[in-house]
Formats: C-alpha cells, sequence, structure tokens
C-alpha cells in the first residue's frame, strides 16, 4: 500500500487531462513548465515572492528563474521522480497569483 501523505507520480493519460486544467502549462523535459510575463521586474519579483510563501505552505517548491520581467517555472515532484497532483496543485495557485498580478486572465 502506498504512503497517503508521499504524491504519486501520474499516468500519461492523466498528466495530459490535467493539463486542461491549467492554462499556460506545457510538458518539457518530464517537467510541467510555464513562462510567466509581467510588465516589469517589480510585478514579476512580486509575483515570485506570493508564489515562494505558498510553495512553502505546500512544502513543494518549484524550479524557476526570472530576467527582468520574465519568469519561467518547472514543476516536477522529485520524490515520486514525476509529475503529481502536487505539481498541478501548485500550477493552479500560481496562475492564480499570476492574474492577480496582471489583471488577466491566464497572465
Amino acid at each position: 500500500m502506498a504512503n497517503a501523505s508521499r504524491p504519486e507520480r501520474l499516468a500519461d493519460a492523466e498528466i495530459e487531462r490535467a493539463l486542461e486544467g491549467v492554462p499556460g502549462w506545457a510538458i518539457q523535459d518530464g517537467k510541467l513548465r510555464r513562462e510567466f510575463r509581467f510588465r516589469n521586474f517589480n510585478q514579476a519579483f512580486g509575483f515570485m515572492t506570493r508564489a515562494a510563501l505558498c510553495a512553502e505552505t505546500m512544502n513543494h517548491h518549484p524550479e524557476w528563474s526570472n530576467v527582468y520581467a520574465t519568469v519561467i517555472v518547472d514543476l516536477v515532484t522529485h520524490s515520486a521522480d514525476g509529475i503529481t497532483k502536487l505539481d498541478f496543485d501548485l500550477a493552479t495557485k500560481m496562475n492564480a497569483i499570476a492574474e492577480e498580478f496582471s489583471g488577466r486572465k491566464g497572465a
């Protein structure tokens, strides 16, 4: 029996279905990836700060980079050696945070 507290890797078909619920995200190199673009560095950094606090409460941390107004995010659950529901949960929250900062759906 699997440990209930440890997320399980999703099958490819499950990932494809879940992608429909997270606009802007795609699979790249075995990870869930999205590029967020903001008006300026201040907005990008604000997004990262809010997303970091959210990620910390979930105990699930993104791989990401920032150059001026662009933030590139990769999500994968290392303990499951793949993409899990936890990655999609964080992607959903990041989309909502980005929408608040950009003022438009889909950032």
